[in-house]
């Protein structure tokens, strides 16, 4: 039990890094239990690997809780000190919602996906791609001023195509949630923090609907040690998130995303060697 308890810690660790940075959380969780087998029934790693991102999504809701709850104490006005609904947060949560109606979409072939793309080859190439894809856009906007500053400049018909990107991501694990819709934002002009902290906040229903789905997919029921296992892998990727989503936000206000598109490059070439040659 110690040492699946050891191995709930480390991918803790790994989900809370890389669900964030846009260099695919799921591909890195595929890569990791191909190199340390997670002891486990494949029932219980198919529901652990999705469930324990609730943490990370915890981290979210710790750090931008006032940005995302929308009753506010009205500092003005016939309602002055008393709770009201700010219209900017409902907004903010109207375009969110419609961000995640194309992955709805997709969720009948989730099981097909699942079977035929969530394997490491397929992940190495969409590592790359996409790593390529980040390079070439970053190169194309280094002289271009973005056209969407802030959160509340962001239309619609952008909420829109940002959730059409994040599709991709259901799709081909290893194309990364968070870096499907920062790429998608990035090419529609949206500076670079508010496409970050959008992705954020689009992970909220995204991520948790994901995992109320793994659950009521499950078939067997909860054991006491699967239970303990999830806590810590949840937890563990709730403290890790706190870091790395700040660490972000700071890196990316002087930064641009190229670093990431050459890990994932580099990333990617490692493991089609490792896989398709070492194991071949």
């Amino acid at each position: 039990m110690l040492i699946k308890i050891l191995i709930s810690i480390l991918f803790g660790i790994v989900e809370g890094i890389t669900e964030w940075l846009p260099i695919s959380s799921t591909g890195h969780m595929i890569l990791l239990n191909s190199l340390i087998k997670f002891d486990v029934t494949p029932e219980f790693y198919s529901l652990y690997e999705v469930v324990i991102q609730l943490g990370a999504i915890l981290a979210i809701i710790l750090i931008f809780f006032k940005k995302l709850w929308p009753l506010k104490t009205a500092k003005k006005g016939p309602r002055e000190g008393k709770l009201v609904l700010d219209s900017n947060t409902l907004l903010l949560w109207a375009k969110i919602i419609l961000s995640t109606i194309p992955a709805v979409f997709i969720l009948p072939f989730d099981d097909f996906f699942e079977e035929h793309f969530y394997k490491p080859i397929p992940v190495a190439l969409a590592l790359i791609v996409f790593g390529i894809g980040f390079i070439l856009i970053e190169n194309h906007n280094k002289n271009t001023e973005p056209t969407t500053r802030t959160l509340s400049a962001l239309s619609f018909k952008s909420a829109l195509i940002i959730g059409c990107f994040q599709v991709l991501a259901a799709v081909f694990p290893g194309t990364s949630r968070s870096g499907a819709t920062i790429l998608g934002a990035l090419l529609i002009g949206v500076a670079r923090p508010v496409a970050a902290e959008y992705t954020f906040f689009l992970a909220v229903p995204a991520m948790a609907g994901a995992s109320l789905l793994k659950l009521l997919k499950y078939s067997g029921a909860l054991v006491f040690e699967e239970i303990i296992l999830l806590v810590i892998g949840m937890v563990t990727a709730f403290a890790v998130s706190l870091f790395v989503v700040r660490y972000l936000m700071n890196y990316i206000r002087k930064h641009d995303f190229k670093v990431f598109g050459y890990y994932r490059i580099v990333l990617g070439i490692l493991v089609l060697l490792y896989f398709g040659v070492i194991l071949k």
